[in-house]
């Protein structure tokens, strides 16, 4: 299991999208941080999101994330809300939809996030690559 401090620091990101009700893919290239603040630890994260067929937009997110007690890692939204634990599988139900993660750590610095989102209002996965830069 990893733990809050492994992930702290700088990643290169390069994520891909399949959005299957749109019949739409795109690509996602930028980078992260985890950042220890005051207030806790930050994952931002800021890229290009490039869709078929249409200019490339800059991307951001940030969530929190915080290690209540060792090897459990909890992620929320900016604002606080929880949004999932890091683990091998993670769900959020965000109703009506449903956001189902695998995690793979086998190559540990490298490490990926597939999402798979389904209800009546998306349906698309989302794998995400993630390597430290250099």
């Amino acid at each position: 299991m990893r733990r809050l401090a492994d992930f702290a620091g700088g990643w290169l990101l390069e994520r891909q999208i399949e959005d299957r009700r749109a019949g739409e893919s795109g690509v996602f290239e930028g980078h992260a941080t985890l950042t220890e603040t005051p207030d806790g630890w930050v994952w931002s994260e800021h890229g290009q999101l490039g869709m078929a067929g249409r200019e490339p937009v800059t991307a951001t997110r940030r969530y929190l994330w915080a290690e209540p007690k060792p090897g459990q890692i909890e992620i929320s939204f900016e604002d606080g809300r929880p949004f999932h634990k890091l683990g091998v599988t993670a769900r959020h139900d965000c109703a009506p939809d449903t956001y189902d993660v695998t995690y793979d750590f086998t190559d540990w610095p490298v490490w990926q996030a597939v999402w798979r989102v389904t209800g009546p209002r998306k349906d698309y996965r989302m794998t995400t690559l993630h390597r430290r830069p250099g």
